[in-house]
This record gives structure tokens, sequence and C-alpha cells, in this order.
């Protein structure tokens, strides 16, 4: 009786509708039916990255270590410009410090009348990481303009940050800014450097990590051009 009344409620296929199919059976799938990965593919696939990984990640870290060098580089080229244009507009000397003491690059306003006023400080890497403040082992200055290298030595003039005491006796390159473009040292001679960039193999090290990643700045002292080279593991060219 139950399976009389359960077919009288489905609909004939004579009678249905024109377009219209007539109710079907979904065949159930049993779990057993699927199909997954087994360990053996697993692993491999594990092996297969790992490999690539081992392979990529030399690479990876050489191009930050390049991407460093770069980015350093390009940053003291936009504070010396600063300071300079600082010094035309202001019409007074303006000094820039590269503190490889607070790893720090420093615009400081030298009024002559008070004290050295630092207006501006950016953070570089430390010396483990870039060195600036010697030069690098086997590798020649960018000839032409063949300046010497900057010279790095205590701060015996010293500037103030706001701080009750001022900041001074730290190993830094300074270079004056004049108001008529012209960059001077302290006893106010014109001079003309070249600034190395480079990673080194260790802390206390002067070798180049991978000589490519070299990057110089040159600057002009009769008119405060600077320019930026880089360096192709035997000279160095334009950037």
């Amino acid at each position: 009786m139950v399976i009389r009344r359960l077919l009288r409620r489905v609909p004939p296929v004579t009678n249905l509708p024109k377009g219209q199919r007539a109710p079907q059976m979904k065949k159930k799938i049993s779990p057993s039916n699927y199909q997954g990965y087994s360990l053996i593919e697993l692993l491999v696939v594990m092996a297969i990255i790992l490999v690539m990984l081992a392979i990529s990640l030399p690479y990876i870290f050489s191009y930050e270590s390049l991407y460093k060098s770069e980015e350093q580089s390009l940053k003291i080229m936009d504070l010396m410009r600063e300071a300079s244009q600082r010094a035309l507009s202001q019409r007074r000397a303006v000094r820039l410090e590269v503190d490889v003491t607070l790893n720090e690059v420093h615009i400081i306003d030298e009024d002559s009348a008070g004290e050295d006023t630092l207006v501006k400080s950016v953070p570089v890497e430390n010396t483990a990481v870039l060195r600036m403040d010697v030069s690098p082992s086997g590798v020649n200055r960018p000839n032409p303009p063949n300046y010497p290298a900057a010279n790095f030595q205590l701060d015996v003039i010293g500037h103030s940050d706001g701080s009750p005491q001022p900041v001074i006796g730290n190993n830094v390159w300074a270079v004056h800014f004049r108001s008529d473009g012209a960059v001077v040292n302290q006893s106010n001679i014109p001079v003309s450097a070249t600034l190395f960039i480079y990673p080194p193999t260790s802390a206390s090290s002067n070798v180049p990590a991978d000589p490519r990643q070299v990057r110089a700045i040159t600057i002009y002292g009769g008119s405060g051009a600077v320019r930026y080279w880089k360096y192709n593991g035997t000279s160095f060219y334009a950037g």
C-alpha cells in the first residue's frame, strides 16, 4: 500500500510538460571512491620545494645586499643636494655629516652667531652591514675624477640636537656647503672626495662581500656637484 501511494505522487513521464525531464535518482558516492595523494607523492613535492628554496636563498640575500647599497647611496646623494640647496637659498653655511658612530647622516645649520643646530637626521645602515668609513680593499677610485677617499675622523666641532649636552666626538665625515655653492673642509678650503658604500665580509673587514655591490659617490668641491658610480667587479661606471 505504501509503495502504491508513493507511485501515485510521481507523475508519469508522458504527462510531464514539454521540455521538462523526469526526476532522476542521484548516485551516492561512497567515501571509498575518493582518491587522495599518497605519502610518497607528498614527500616528493616537499623535497622539490626544499631544493628550489635552497637554490634561491643565496640570490635573495645577494639582491637584498645590492638593494641596500643602492638605497643608501641614493639617500646620501639626496641629503647632499638638500644641504647644498639650503645653503644657497638661506645664504649661510650648512654642514653635512656622515656619522658612523650613531649610524646617521646629519644636516646641520652652521649659525655663525650662535650654536650649530641639527636640522635633519636620517638613519643609515651600521658598518657591519654597509661600510663607508674605509675604502674597500682591492677597489680603485672612479677615475676620472680620481678624488681621494672620504676622510672619517673624530668630530671636534659638535652640534646641538636639542639635548642639554652637545653631540661631539663621534667618528664622522663632514663637508661644509657654502652659500656660493662650493664645498669646503673645516679650514674653508674646497674639497673633493669619494665616498664608498659597500657590504663587508665581516663587521671589521674592508673586503667587499661582493665587489659588484660596491657603490661610490663623488663630490666636486668647486661647485658641489655629486655623481653616482657603480662597480662591475673591475672598474667603476656612471650609475
